[in-house]
This record gives C-alpha cells, structure tokens and sequence, in this order.
C-alpha cells in the first residue's frame, strides 16, 4: 500500500510538471495578449486539479493493467503451445495465428468504439453537416478501419514484412480515394485517422505488437514491434471514405428509383 501511494504521488508530480507548460501559456496569452481576468479562477483551478488526478490514475492504470493486459493476451495466443501443442516453434506460418487475427480485429474495433475523442468528433461532425454524417455511421466506419489495420499490421509483425512497403502502398490508395470521395468527408476522414490513436486504443496496440515481436522467434522488439499504430491511423481514412462513398452511391440509386417511378 505504502508503494502504491509513493508511486501516486510520484505519478501526480511528474504530470504537474508536464501540465505547467499548457497552463502557462493559456495565462501568458489570457493575461499579457488578451489582457483579460480569469472568469471563474477558483472553478478553474478545480478543474484543473481534477485533470491532473484523473491523468495520474490513467497513467497508473496504464501500467499496472492495459500494457502487462495486452503483452499477456499477445503472449498467450503466439505461445507454441497455444498454437501447436508442442513445446516449440517449428515451421511458423501466417495461418496459425488466425487467433491473433481475431483477437486485433475485435481489440481494434472494441477500443475505438469505446474512445472518446471519437465520440466528440462524431458528435461534432453531425451537428454541422445538419444530420448528413451519422455519428454511429461514422464510428463504426473507424473502428473497421482500426480493426482492420491492426489485423493487418499484426500479420505484417508474424511473417516479418518491412513496414514501409504496407505504409506506402496504403497511402497511395488514400491519395486515389481523396479525388474519389465526396469532398465534405474528405477532411473528417483525414481527422478521424488522427482521433484513432488516442487514450484506449494507443495502450492496447502498442503492448500487443511489443508482445508479438518479443515472443515470435526472431523478430526484434524495437524494429517490428512499433508500427501497429500507424495501421490504426492509416486505415480509417480509407473506410471512412469508403462509407461516404457508398452512402453516396445509394443516395444517387434511391434518386434514379424515385425518378423513374415519377415518371
């Protein structure tokens, strides 16, 4: 217990001093630019004390459950006698980890239905196109895209692919989709790349490549354990566009019906 709270407050310190900058330059610019009072400095000040406690339990939570979670998880279903029923590796192939697969799939969709700066841009994103995006259209298409990408970016870590070459091939298919799309979508698909990789799901996919390339026999760590993130902001832009376009698709379809029963 007593560990516990010194790690408490070691956490809690550590955050007061990378907070300071950002309150720092709101009260520069509040005070020297804008030349203004503070509204309400005692509501203010609560808030933010209850941003540093709330991102010192996340931090904590972060070590002691997500990572060793998702290293755990990565672990278990790549062990030899999870996948083969022997005490070794012998002639790894991609299609025996199709636990692995499913395991990121569902991981990769789980954590971006449930992530919360998602969930604001939706929100945000229905409100000004007056109802045109859905907000569940819109976050379902992500989260298939990050479910995707990290299957994807997992097969790349078990058979030992560079990683430039998916990266690369993805974005070239980003460029054609963007002449494609409707063009009001264009720029939310861009930020819900970006919205992706953020409070859950960073946590869970980081620890899951970092346990797939330190249990897989000679992968390294540092070179193909990192990465799996980038397939989690990369695919959403392609999903996302590809609901819109599809969306448009059968919006010009019921036009077409309805005209030709008019007539």
């Amino acid at each position: 217990m007593i560990e516990l709270i010194k790690q408490f407050l070691m956490t809690f310190a550590d955050t007061f001093y990378d907070v300071i900058p950002i309150i720092t330059i709101f009260l520069a610019f509040q005070f020297i630019v804008i030349r203004r009072p503070l509204a309400n400095p005692i509501k203010l000040g609560i808030g933010f004390f209850y941003v540093l406690l709330g991102l010192t339990l996340f931090l904590m939570g972060l070590e002691k459950a997500l990572f060793p979670l998702g290293e755990l998880m990565a672990t278990q279903l790549t062990s030899s006698e999870f996948i083969y029923d022997t005490p070794s590796y012998s002639d790894i192939h991609w299609g025996d980890f199709y636990w692995v697969y499913i395991f990121a799939f569902a991981i990769g969709f789980s954590t971006t239905i449930a992530e919360p700066s998602l969930m604001a841009v939706a929100i945000k994103a229905h409100e000004v196109s007056g109802g045109a995006i859905h907000p569940w259209g819109l976050r379902i298409s992500v989260a298939l895209g990050v479910a995707i990408g990290i299957s994807l970016g997992v097969y790349r870590i078990i058979v030992g692919d560079p990683i430039h070459y998916y990266i690369a091939t993805g974005y070239v298919f980003v460029i054609f989709q963007t002449f494609k799309a409707p063009k009001l979508i264009v720029p939310l698909a861009y930020d819900s790349g970006g919205v992706t990789t953020s409070t859950v799901t960073v946590p869970l996919v980081a620890a899951l490549g970092l346990g797939l390339a330190s249990t897989i026999p000679g992968r390294s760590p540092l070179i193909d354990g990192f990465g799996l993130i980038a397939f989690a902001s990369l695919f959403p832009m392609i999903t996302v566009m590809a609901y819109a376009q599809l969306s448009q698709w059968y919006a010009d379809k019921q036009n077409k019906i309805k005209q030709e029963e008019s007539k």
